[in-house]
């Protein structure tokens, strides 16, 4: 391959990146990965390679646009966080492109296509597979392939991928819905909702049993119920069939989410129990429902602005090439409200 034929493409093949990869390493570009960027650099000097003006242009054009995925904005903590993120990117110059795909897959993939097509400088995405315990290793494929044109920012965890993590912190959240509860007196806590296999959730439960053990207390594998859904039917549905299983009552309980809460309390009420009197209940998320339940849900929240703008503001940087932090957290914070008293048995 003669010295005046090679372009950045040819590159970019030999490679096995992108066009877009060279050329941000041409730039100088901090996001790319060390190994790319080790390989690219190579056949550079290997080829003598010197691009021309269009070439070094493939990654400067800016759309200001963020691609913002999430599975279902009918969920309070997505759409709480979806318009914190707008918020956001609307004080630095960006627009949001939305896309809600309701936990289908295939629909987030055409989504994930088109926002490519329409040159979004990056992503943001909020659970679905990027929240799950095992990465499916094709689909951390896909986002690699992304990865190595834009920046693509995520809540959870993707082993394989080149993403940024921004997350919740999880074990703090569930210590502080624990260390509440015990301090309550309650002994016989209840964790309802959500899926094993899901990353966030899988964290809270193995929290709550450490938790349980620190204060000497009996773990029993009745009081963990799992749940396809996140929906206030589920929280109903669970609820009752604790009820009507004859089992020791929980006094206390923690729903995964204030969705799940509201189908609980619901349940509790329509058994003839009060809440907190007999059965206290406390939710993760501080959504608006928390406000508006009766009683009001002492709930795990977290700062939705501050969230948000760590989101935006981690693509903004990588964008700009100034390598952000590969990994944060954000902190959690208890909202005691009236949905929790002390155990009086």
């Amino acid at each position: 391959m003669g010295k005046e034929r090679v372009s950045i493409y040819h590159i970019a093949k030999e490679a096995g990146v992108s066009p877009a990869t060279v050329s941000r390493v041409l730039t100088g570009n901090a996001n790319v990965s060390t190994e790319k960027r080790i390989k690219v650099e190579a056949l550079i000097k290997k080829y003598d390679f010197r691009p021309n003006a269009m070439a070094r242009s493939l990654s400067s054009t800016q759309t200001k646009l963020i691609g913002f995925l999430i599975p279902d904005i009918r969920n309070p903590f997505y759409a709480t966080l979806a318009v914190a993120c707008e918020r956001a990117a609307n004080e630095r110059g960006y627009s949001l492109m939305l896309s809600n795909y309701l936990n289908d897959m295939e629909l987030q993939e055409q989504n994930l296509q088109k926002m490519i097509e329409m040159r979004v400088d990056a992503l943001i995405m909020i659970g679905g597979k990027v929240d799950e315990m095992v990465s499916d290793e094709e689909y951390v494929e896909k986002i690699n392939q992304i990865t190595d044109t834009i920046p693509v920012v995520i809540t959870g965890k993707l082993d394989g991928s080149d993403c940024y993590q921004v997350n919740i912190d999880q074990k703090k959240a569930m210590e502080a819905a624990m260390e509440h509860l015990i301090a309550y007196g309650h002994q016989k806590i209840a964790l309802i909702g959500g899926r094993k296999d899901v990353n966030s959730t899988y964290t809270k439960r193995v929290t709550y049993r450490s938790s349980l053990r620190k204060h000497g207390i009996a773990f029993s594998a009745d009081d963990i119920v799992e749940t396809p859904e996140y929906s206030v039917e589920c929280g109903l549905q669970v609820m009752d069939r604790i009820f009507d299983s004859g089992q020791e009552l929980p006094t206390a309980v923690i729903a995964i989410n204030d969705f799940m809460a509201m189908g609980i309390m619901q349940s509790i009420r329509r058994h003839g129990l009060f809440i907190p009197d007999d059965i206290s209940i406390l939710s993760f998320d501080d959504t608006f429902i928390a406000e508006s339940e009766t009683p009001c849900l002492t709930s795990v929240g977290y700062d939705y602005d501050r969230f948000a703008n760590t989101l935006v503001e981690t693509a903004i940087m990588a964008i700009e090439g100034k390598n952000p932090s590969k990994m944060q957290l954000i902190p959690p914070k208890l909202v005691i409200r009236e949905s929790t008293a002390k155990y009086n048995g």
